[in-house]
């Protein structure tokens, strides 16, 4: 091999490397474009079972099942926006307007009916918390800062939403437009695999993304009786905050059990914590740990095990493996990512023996 060969080959590697990194460069340019198509294909597929209900079952045209399909689905999101914006904006205006050392004292007045019921119980936990002075570190000053920032932010949202609903169409309308785009970077030798592997994809995805609408659901719907049997201000809002956080899977639920109740024991600031409070919070905490049984044994295996057709402790160890990797969006990502790669492994690798073990339930 002479000097010259030698060259070309290290200028090749060298063209293609900076090749690569001016990709990757525009696409973390154009990463909010990319969010935007992303979310647009999970809307196409939780909106494509129902366009092939309205073409097969009463026989729309395929232009007016989009239609029809996508405005059900904007009149379904803009009825939650009419019921939880003003709300939202309402309780922002409060905490802008609110009497941050009247809160501050409240919160010090419960804090220390925490403290002295337990030292009547005889445990010490709560005056060792007591000792570490954690409310004079607490600086509520900054929460009518980040609701008005969150109320400012909704502008960015209306612009993210127009375009999302604008790609979205075109996704269910030409259900073939994506899978186009896919298939100018393979080989033409490779494309039939690929067409194979996006229809099922499509299909599985579209199951798991409704099953997902449907858990959470379920969940707002126990969680919004619970929360207004025993009396807890905005019960609306607050179950359906608690129902999207089990979309994180098992770190969600944990986290909306602590932020429910914590919530409901400042609904009934004020009054004795012995005789209302603690009780109306286990009450709450109770309905909140029958919700997620219901969940574990009926949504779950519903949503994971059957529309993914995936073991429970497979599901398990690649959110733990996503979790580890990219954090929270990782552990939300991670079961459709791994159902596609699933899907192409067994297209394009299905004689593979791990990769025949792995993908034999699709």
């Amino acid at each position: 091999m002479d000097s010259k060969t030698i060259a070309n080959g290290i200028l090749r590697a060298l063209a293609i490397l900076v090749g690569v990194a001016l990709l990757l460069y525009f696409l973390y340019q154009i990463r909010v474009v990319i969010t935007y198509i992303l979310v647009a294909a999970v809307v196409s597929l939780i909106g494509r079972p129902l366009i092939i209900f309205l073409r097969r079952r009463l026989k729309f045209g395929n232009t007016t099942a989009v239609v029809v399909t996508m405005g059900l689905m904007i009149g379904v999101l803009a009825g939650l926006i009419a019921l939880f914006v003003p709300l939202i904006l309402q309780q922002g205006k409060n905490l802008a307007l609110v009497d941050i050392n009247q809160l501050e004292q409240n919160i010090e007045t419960l804090y220390a009916d925490i403290i002295v019921y337990f030292e009547n119980l005889g445990i010490d936990f709560f005056k060792t918390l007591k000792d570490l002075n954690l409310l004079e570190k607490l600086n509520l000053s900054l929460l009518p800062d980040f609701f008005n920032g969150l109320i400012g932010a909704l502008g960015n949202f209306t612009v993210g939403f127009a375009s999302v609903i604008f790609i979205s169409f075109f996704f269910l309308k030409d259900s073939q437009l994506f899978e186009r785009g896919m298939l100018m970077f393979v080989p033409t030798s490779k494309e039939d695999p690929l067409k194979n592997s996006w229809e099922k994809i499509k299909n599985l995805l579209s199951r798991y993304f409704l099953g997902l609408l449907l858990q959470i659901f379920i969940l707002f719907i126990i969680y919004t009786i619970v929360l207004l049997i025993f009396g807890v201000k905005n019960a609306i809002i607050i179950a359906l905050l608690c129902a999207l956080l089990n979309l994180i899977p098992y770190v969600g639920p944990l986290i909306g059990g602590i932020l429910m109740a914590l919530l409901t024991m400042s609904s009934f600031l004020g009054e004795s914590f012995s005789d209302v409070i603690l009780p109306k919070t286990i009450y709450v905490l109770i309905g909140f740990a029958i919700g997620q049984a219901i969940d574990n044994n009926l949504t779950v295996p519903l949503v994971f095990s059957k529309s993914v057709k995936s073991h429970p402790l497979e599901i398990f160890l690649i959110i733990i493996i996503g979790g580890l990797l990219f954090g929270i969006t990782g552990m939300v990502v991670a079961v459709p990512a791994y159902t596609a790669i699933k899907v192409i492994l067994k297209e394009f690798l299905a004689e593979n023996k791990i990769v025949k073990s792995l993908t034999k339930n699709i």
